[in-house]
C-alpha cells in the first residue's frame, strides 16, 4: 500500500475544497438581500421600533386613564357634595323632636330643605291621590260607626241644632242625629257629634261632624312646635296639663303658613301677621266665635283671644263661594293638591246662633267640603287642613281621668296626639268658665 502523499498541489486542493464551500456559501447565503436586512443590527432596529411603540401606547393610555379619571372626577365631586349635604342635612331634620311619624317627616325634609321639593311632593302627591281617589258607586253602607254617648233625655230642646237632613232618600240608623260626646253642662250638651253620607254618587264616603256650644265652652288656639313657623309664645305645643281637666274636645288647625300666608295672632301678640282677604277664624275674650274675611291689619288687636287664617272663604252668608266654580284647582284653595283632588278636608263653619262647627269627610274636594258646611246648617265657613295625615276630631270624658276618643278613622294619628307636643297648631275646647276669655298657654 502506498503511502498518501501530501504536495502544494494537495495543499492547494484542501484550499480549493475550502473556497469551493466559501463560494458556495457566499454564492447561497452571503449574497441574499434578505439575510443582510434580517441581521443582528436589523433586529435591533426592529425592537427599538417596537419599543418605542409600545412606550406611546402606554403614554396614551395613561392619558386616556388621566381624563377619565378627571371627568369622573368632574361629576363625583358635586354628586358626593350634595349627597353629604343630603346625609347631614337629613340627619339634622330627623333627630329633632317631632310627633310626626317617619314617612310623613321625611316628606316634610323633602317639602322643606330640598330645592324645589315642595312642588316635587305636590305633583307625587297629586299623582298618587288621584290614582287612588274614590270611585263613584259602589255598594251602599248598612250601618254607621258609633260616635258620641247613647242619647239619654234631651234637655233645653232649642239650643241643639237639627238633625242634619239626609242626602239619601232612606236614612240608616242614627245618621245625622246628634248624640253628645259627654255629660252636660249647666243642663245643656257643650258638645254634639254625628255621621252622615254627604254624596249620592259616593255612598261609601262618609262625614264626621262636631258642632260646640258657645255658650257652655271656650276654645283655646295653640302654636305646634314647627307651626306657626314664627310664634310670640310657643307654649306647651300640647293641651296644658292644668286645663286637663276641663277638657272636652280637640281639632287640627288650618292650612300652614308657607301654604298661603296664613297668619296668626295669640293674647294679642303676633305669631305670623293676618293678611287681609283670608277667611279668618276668630275667638274673642267675651267667648263669641266668628268667621270674618279680614281687612284690620297685621294684629287682631286686644278684644280678641286669637285668631287663625286659612285660605279665603269657601261658605259665605250660607252661599258656596262662586269662585269655587269657576277656578276650583287654583292655588287659593291649597298649594299642595289644589281643590279637585279627592282627599281627607276638614273645615270649620259658624251657624246662625253662633256655634263653632267642624267637619272631616273621606274623599272631598274643596267644592264638597263647602257643600258639607253649607248642608250642615253653616253660614260661613272656610277649609282646614287636609291628607290623611292631619285631620284630627278628638273628643274627651272624665270618668276616671281624661279618656280620649278619636271620632273619625285616623290610623296616622294616636287619640293622644295634642296631649303630648305637637309639630302643627291645633284648637282645644274646654267647659267654659266665669269671666273673659284668654288662651291658656301655660
Amino acid at each position: 500500500m502506498q503511502p498518501r502523499q501530501f504536495s502544494p498541489g494537495g495543499r492547494g486542493g484542501l484550499e480549493d475544497a475550502t473556497d469551493g464551500v466559501g463560494e458556495s456559501t457566499s454564492s447561497g447565503v452571503g449574497d441574499s438581500p434578505d439575510a443582510v436586512d434580517s441581521g443582528p443590527g436589523s433586529d435591533s432596529l426592529a425592537s427599538l421600533a417596537a419599543s418605542r411603540e409600545r412606550r406611546r401606547e402606554a403614554v396614551a393610555r395613561r392619558a386616556r386613564r388621566r381624563r377619565r379619571r378627571r371627568r369622573r372626577l368632574l361629576f363625583a365631586t358635586p354628586v358626593l357634595g350634595l349627597l353629604c349635604w343630603a346625609i347631614v342635612s337629613y340627619a339634622i331634620w330627623m333627630l329633632e323632636p317631632t310627633s310626626m311619624r317617619f314617612g310623613a317627616r321625611s316628606v316634610e325634609w323633602v317639602r322643606a330643605e330640598v330645592p324645589f321639593g315642595n312642588s316635587l311632593v305636590d305633583d307625587v302627591e297629586h299623582t298618587y291621590y288621584s290614582a287612588n281617589a274614590p270611585k263613584k258607586g259602589g255598594p251602599a253602607l248598612k250601618s254607621l260607626p258609633a260616635v258620641g254617648l247613647s242619647l239619654l233625655q234631651r234637655s233645653d230642646v232649642a239650643a241643639w241644632p237639627p238633625p242634619i237632613k239626609p242626602v239619601f232618600a232612606h236614612r240608616l240608623p242614627g245618621e245625622g242625629i246628634w248624640k253628645p260626646s259627654g255629660p252636660s253642662i249647666d243642663g245643656g250638651p257643650p258638645v254634639l257629634v254625628t255621621t252622615f253620607r254627604p254624596e249620592a254618587e259616593y255612598p261609601e264616603l262618609l262625614a264626621y261632624v262636631a258642632w260646640f256650644d258657645h255658650t257652655r265652652t271656650a276654645i283655646g288656639y295653640y302654636p305646634g312646635r314647627y307651626e306657626p313657623p314664627n310664634a310670640a309664645l310657643r307654649g306647651p305645643m300640647m293641651v296644658p296639663y292644668s286645663q286637663r281637666w276641663r277638657l272636652l274636645a280637640t281639632f287640627n288647625g288650618g292650612f300652614t303658613y308657607e301654604d298661603g300666608e296664613n297668619g296668626s295672632n295669640v293674647n294679642g301678640q303676633v305669631n305670623e301677621p293676618l293678611k287681609d282677604g283670608k277667611a279668618t277664624l276668630l275667638g274673642y275674650r267675651d267667648g263669641r266665635v266668628e268667621i270674618v274675611k279680614w281687612s284690620g291689619g297685621p294684629n287682631a288687636g286686644p278684644e280678641v283671644a286669637w285668631a287663625r287664617q286659612s285660605l279665603a272663604p269657601i261658605v259665605w252668608n250660607g252661599r258656596l263661594n262662586p269662585e269655587l266654580n269657576e277656578e276650583p284647582n287654583s292655588p287659593e284653595w291649597g298649594f299642595t293638591l289644589g281643590g279637585v283632588t279627592r282627599v281627607w278636608r276638614t273645615g270649620v263653619g259658624i251657624d246662625r246662633r253662633g256655634n263653632l262647627m267642624f267637619v272631616a269627610a273621606e274623599g272631598q274636594t274643596v267644592i264638597s267640603i263647602a257643600k258639607i258646611l253649607q248642608h250642615i246648617g253653616a253660614v260661613r265657613g272656610m277649609e282646614f287642613d287636609i291628607n290623611p295625615d292631619w285631620h284630627t276630631l278628638i273628643t274627651y270624658t272624665h270618668p276616671n281621668g281624661l279618656v280620649p276618643r278619636m271620632v273619625e278613622p285616623q290610623p296616622n294619628q294616636s287619640s293622644d296626639r295634642y296631649l303630648g307636643p305637637d309639630d302643627r297648631d291645633f284648637f282645644a275646647i274646654y267647659k267654659r268658665l266665669p269671666g273673659p276669655i284668654t288662651d291658656p298657654l301655660k
